[in-house]
């Protein structure tokens, strides 16, 4: 009875958070030094309160850059600027109390460091900004709409921009390149509907050969089905040597490729063959699509990786980044070359979904900004 009612307590308790991250500490640090030398507010380079991932936190900092602090003798006389800070954050911060405030000024090392703690709470909300943008990615990627293509696009070019914003942000150091092992690739997911169109499009290239030369975007990694990609090769390949193509010959060129084995027979070929319709192009064009999104999808994932690990610079998961979205590029290209758009300018491009924030450049200032308070986000 004993033991069953501790089973049921324990089922009770809230799931262990995990440690506290670490820029948690920075932000606490941070604080507490601008709390005990007003002044170092010019030191800290521009950061903004929606930098700082704990709502209360980022309420105090808009406090700070709103509430212009009192003389330095005042300051060291009284406690105006704690109380001023403390009035102006609490309506958009009730947990915060003059204790915590005191909590942050005991647990800073030294306020001569505030530009090193303000760089770490920038580097990483710049992390987090840019797993935003993957999953934005990812989720244009799988969402279904009218031009699917074109929203995972206007992701990857808002990704792109992003990216070009941090290499000039954080600066490179030795080892810039990031040490996380890559994951292995995302085997391609074959559905009924991506079976059916490689199979119309074997069928159809196979009855219209003529067509062939215009395919030459079409990969056969494009294709879901190793079957139907090992058919489509054997197709070109027949189409270079200017050789007759049709399903017998197709099927004999299958045979001496070695791919009539394991379950694949003659008449599962040419039943495959069979029901040609409409055009090569559209086809070809379906199995591309597909191959674009799933890239797309598979670069979001690499870039959740990289900022998975704590241990990667921010520099470093740009670098890492930029050549995840180079392998979305390629595919990219042979896209508008199916399509026939070469007017695309991905950097100007304006898209109809909400953009994720920007990093901004950190560079010195004369003192706070007059501002209206950020509402503070994470």
């Amino acid at each position: 009875m004993a033991d069953h009612a501790r089973a049921a307590a324990d089922e009770e308790l809230p799931e262990d958070p995990g440690p506290t991250p670490v820029v948690h500490y920075a932000e606490q640090a941070l604080l507490g030094a601008l709390l005990l030398v007003p002044e170092r507010l010019k030191t800290i380079g521009l950061l903004e309160p929606e930098h700082f991932a704990n709502t209360a936190h980022s309420a105090l900092f808009a406090a700070m850059c709103t509430t212009s602090p009192p003389a330095p003798e005042v300051h060291r006389a009284s406690p105006v600027w704690p109380n001023q800070l403390l009035a102006a954050a609490q309506p958009r911060a009730r947990a915060l109390t003059a204790a915590y405030l005191h909590t942050l000024i005991s647990i800073c090392p030294t306020d001569a460091h505030a530009p090193a703690y303000a760089q770490i709470v920038h580097s990483a909300h710049a992390r987090r900004v840019l797993r935003r943008h993957a999953g934005l990615l990812a989720q244009a990627a799988r969402a279904p709409g009218p031009d699917p293509t074109a929203a995972a696009l206007a992701r990857a070019d808002q990704l792109a921009v992003y990216l070009d914003e941090l290499v000039t942000a954080f600066p490179s150091h030795p080892g810039s390149m990031p040490r996380t092992p890559p994951v292995p690739a995302p085997a391609a997911e074959a559905s009924v509907e991506a079976e059916d169109e490689e199979r119309m499009l074997l069928a159809t290239a196979t009855a219209h050969a003529d067509d062939l030369p215009r395919l030459r975007w079409l990969h056969e990694s494009d294709f879901t089905v190793p079957v139907h990609a090992a058919l489509f090769t054997c197709l070109t390949a027949l189409a270079r040597r200017s050789s007759p193509v049709d399903p017998i010959t197709l099927l004999w060129e299958a045979q001496q490729r070695g791919l009539l084995r394991d379950g694949l027979g003659p008449t599962e070929v040419l039943d495959l063959l069979a029901h040609p319709a409409g055009a090569p192009e559209h086809w070809g064009q379906k199995v591309l699509q597909r191959a674009l999104l799933a890239q797309a999808g598979a670069v979001a994932a690499r870039i959740e990786t990289l900022t998975a690990d704590e241990a990667t610079s921010v520099h470093q998961l740009a670098t890492g980044s930029r050549r995840a979205l180079s392998a979305l590029s390629s595919v990219r290209s042979r896209w508008h070359q199916a399509t026939g758009d070469f007017t695309e300018k991905p950097t100007s491009r304006q898209p109809s979904v909400p953009r994720a924030p920007a990093v901004r450049t950190p560079s010195a200032r004369a003192g706070p900004a007059a501002r209206a308070p950020a509402r503070p986000g994470r």
